[in-house]
């Protein structure tokens, strides 16, 4: 196994106007202790993030400035289901909610079984139907149908599914049911049968409806039919708020528009259960269990999410997660919240085990040739392999696909390898089949079943949908998919897959972390957290913020177990410690999930956290992400000048934040404008100073933020261009073009060397490039120059921006420190 380690890219900072500052400033409540303003940070976020009005600040931070988007948006098609509705009501017909077995789907079926109750108040004239995840595919099924047509059922409303069951659809027809549709996954070409089909797909992309979750549409259902029929419903719709915010954020969906409108009132009416446990007894013990308070999206999507997913993902129903919603019984509650917390230790379990033995697998692979990760087992359970997939992808940076085998089998097809329909099961966690060709059935009956997960904005649909042909059957969207295929074909799936991706992209594939700010451990703490939950819901589309802390120590390391909601011991482990720098004397307190202690360096390094409270233990504390080595190596143990020390250097100038136009009494500084690589290479520069009695102005512009895989490819488009032209290039001229230091263009002609490209002199300082097909090294060796080239270039970027935001003091401190440590006493500092 070989892998790239992660790239670390940071977001440039960038200087929101003043007035914008100013407005930012408004709602943070709390910035005491904080070296700059308060809303400096969160305003660059902002500002990074397309909020850049004092208007779109309102409606992003205040949920009562936020215009709401009327329901009748979704237009005709939320018209007919509403009249649909209205009739089923008036005719008091027999009406089915069919749902789906994850999150989403769980709280959907949820949303519309509480508020549809109040039309249909005699007992069995509303039912809600799931399919099981370890027997059933997503969407309809015959036998579901027949089975609520034999109920009396005459409309059947789905949530979080139906968009593409075609085929199901028409045979709900021939059973007397009608049915409406309402969905958020990918639309069919032919619209099907039904009466309504209410599904943001249809709108376009900019729409404030256009990422809602199935839970939401299923709201945004309920809010029409309660605006058509206000004097037949008896209960507030905001009541349902908290469900919603519950599936939209553990749908993982873009918090944008109206999704991030109702995830905020949501979670506020989450809040609410603190004091009013009653209201929600299942949902309040499940918290606590989890020990959380709902306060935070965090709270959902690592406590009640998971908890949510693990009863279909171990026992296959999902029909008691619908009950531990909405019931009002305590004891009920309490005992279905227990169970689910139970289940899901035992998902947990599975996973670790799954992992392992995937991570066995993978170490024989090399990654350097492998660009989409297919690993299969024999009985893996179906329902995890999509967590499993995730951490991949995450770990590796590469598509990541695992597959269940079929045991091997005698004679016939096994029947457990299809559903009660007797189609192949499309795997674990999709919500629709966009499209499903029926294969051969194989020779051995033995099919390979599971999920794919993706990353770094790779699309996963298209990659598999390329390889159709070889499988039973396929759903899913760019980031998440389900498949199965017969065994026999798993070879040339996996070289057929790998082979479409390989062509798709020369540059090495690896994970990749979004650095949003550079901090120092001083910053962490109330004041931080407070100005960051700004941003609260993060989700896709506007992350939790990614802080940079560089050249740290860590202290009182130690590792802990957790325990369960019973005391007992799991196998799994966190690593406690406290993250120092040299901008305070205090350490601050930082958890690492899953990691010994042993894998924490004792030198210097730097680190990539996230800024979390615990409610519980009323505690902030910064999650690990990622670490590495220093990127600058040659920092001292003790650094922090004294007031006195500093008074020393009233010579050194910071104009790191641009030249003065006047630049100051002291005429004729010498400015160093050029990044250092370590702190010694300032040495000749203060010795000038000292010798001519010079200031010195530190002056390193704002250092350019690049996609190192886009420098790349921009590397080897100019190269290809320049052995085309036989146009001759000065190197110091094409890394300007570049925007690189000589040491990474190095770097980079040697990898294009590995391509063929080979450089030919052309005096007196310039050459010409040409390239040669016989001169291509084998994959493995480019991928090790390319990888090198971006390693080389990452730490480049690294080191200036150290360099840019270093605090002042520290610069000081060094200097003092290399003005202690010369051998010559009779040079003293200018003045």
């Amino acid at each position: 196994m070989s892998t790239l380690p992660p790239h670390w890219q940071l977001v440039p900072r960038v200087s929101p106007p003043d007035g914008f500052v100013k407005a930012v400033q408004t709602y943070v409540k709390e910035a005491a202790g904080l070296r700059y303003p308060a809303g400096y940070f969160v305003a660059q976020l902002l500002w990074q993030r397309g909020i850049q009005t004092e208007t779109a600040l309102a409606q992003f931070v205040d949920v009562n400035s936020y215009p709401v988007t009327d329901p009748r948006a979704f237009g005709v098609e939320m018209e007919w289901a509403i009249a649909r509705l209205q009739q089923a009501i008036t005719r008091q017909e027999t009406v089915a909610i069919w749902g789906d077995f994850d999150a989403d789907g769980v709280t959907a079926t949820a949303v519309l079984w509480e508020g549809l109750r109040p039309f249909f108040p005699e007992p069995g004239q509303l039912h809600y139907f799931i399919p099981n995840r370890l027997r059933e595919s997503h969407g309809l099924s015959r036998s579901g149908l027949r089975d609520l047509a034999n109920r009396g059922c005459r409309l059947i409303i789905t949530c979080d599914t139906g968009s593409t069951n075609q085929e199901e659809i028409a045979y709900a027809q021939t059973l007397g049911l009608e049915v409406i549709v309402t969905d958020h996954h990918t639309l069919p070409a032919q619209r099907p049968p039904v009466v309504a089909i209410v599904n943001p797909r249809s709108l376009p992309p900019e729409h404030p409806l256009a990422h809602l979750s199935g839970v939401a549409v299923a709201y945004k259902l309920l809010e029409a039919l309660y605006q058509a029929m206000p004097d037949r419903n008896t209960q507030p719709l905001a009541d349902l708020l908290d469900l919603v915010a519950i599936g939209l954020i553990a749908d993982l969906v873009a918090l944008k528009g109206d999704c991030r409108y109702l995830a905020q009132r949501g979670i506020a009416c989450l809040q609410t259960l603190q004091q009013h446990p009653d209201r929600r007894p299942g949902v309040h013990r499940l918290l606590a269990l989890c020990r959380r308070t709902g306060d935070r999206p965090m709270d959902i999507a690592f406590g009640l999410g998971p908890r949510i997913n693990a009863v279909s993902r171990i026992q296959g129903d999902a029909h008691a997660c619908v009950e531990l919603l909405t019931s009002r019984d305590r004891d009920r509650a309490h005992h279905l919240a227990e169970q689910a917390e139970l289940l899901n230790t035992r998902r947990k379990a599975l996973q670790r085990d799954i992992l392992n033995q995937a991570i066995a697998q993978l170490a024989a692979l090399d990654l350097s040739t492998t660009h989409v990760i297919v690993l299969a087992e024999v009985g893996w359970p179906v329902g995890i392999l999509g967590l499993v997939a995730g951490q991949l992808a995450q770990q590796t940076g590469r598509p990541t696909i695992l597959l269940s085998l079929d045991p091997p089998v005698l004679g016939a097809a096994e029947p457990s390898a299809h559903n009660r329909d007797g189609r192949a099961d499309p795997a674990d966690q999709l919500p629709n089949r966009p499209w499903a060709q029926p294969a051969p059935t194989p020779c051995n009956g033995r099919l390979a079943r599971g999920s794919a997960r993706s990353v770094n904005h790779i699309d996963l649909y298209q990659l598999v949908k390329g390889q159709e042909h070889l499988l039973t059957s396929f759903g899913g969207h760019p980031f998440a998919a389900g498949l199965s295929l017969p065994v026999e074909n798993l070879p040339l799936f996996t070289e057929a897959i790998n082979q479409q991706l390989r062509q798709q992209t020369l540059a090495p594939l690896g994970p990749i972390i979004t650095v949003d700010l550079t901090v120092t451990v001083a910053d962490l703490g109330k004041a931080l957290f407070k100005e960051l939950k700004l941003l609260e819901p993060c989700g896709m589309g506007n992350p939790v913020p990614q802080l940079l802390l560089q050249n740290v120590w860590f202290e009182q390391v130690r590792k802990v177990y957790i325990t369960d909601a019973t005391g007992q011991k799991l196998p799994y482990l966190k690593t406690e410690f406290l993250v120092r720098d040299a901008s305070t004397a205090e350490g601050f307190p930082g958890i690492w999930w899953g990691h010994a202690a042993e894998e924490l360096p004792t030198g210097r390094c730097d680190v990539i956290v996230e800024l979390d409270f615990n409610a519980a233990q009323k505690v902030y504390h910064v999650r690990l992400i990622d670490v590495r080595a220093s990127s600058v190596v040659d920092t001292p143990a003790a650094i922090g000048a004294s007031s006195a020390l500093a008074q020393e250097l009233d010579w050194l100038l910071d104009w790191r934040d641009g030249i003065p136009d006047r630049p100051s009494e002291m005429t004729n500084p010498l400015i160093v404008r050029t990044y250092p690589t370590y702190w010694h290479d300032l040495v000749p520069w203060l010795e000038q100073a000292l010798v001519t009695q010079r200031p010195l102005a530190i002056a390193f512009p704002p250092p350019v933020e690049v996609d190192p895989i886009a420098l790349w490819q921009q590397l080897l488009g100019m190269a290809k261009y320049l052995s085309r032209t036989h146009q001759p290039i000065v190197r110091a001229d094409w890394a300007k073009a570049l925007g690189i230091q000589p040491v990474v263009l190095d770097a980079g002609v040697a990898a294009l060397a590995t391509l063929g490209f080979q450089l030919e002199a052309q005096p007196p300082r310039a050459f010409v490039l040409r390239c040669s097909t016989s001169d291509r090294q084998p994959e493995p060796v480019i991928r090790s120059a390319i990888d090198r080239f971006l390693t080389i270039f990452q730490e480049n970027q690294f080191r200036q921006r150290y360099f840019y935001e270093a605090p002042w003091p520290t610069i000081q401190a060094m200097v003092i420190q290399m003005l202690h440590s010369r051998r010559d006493p009779a040079l003293s500092p200018p003045g």
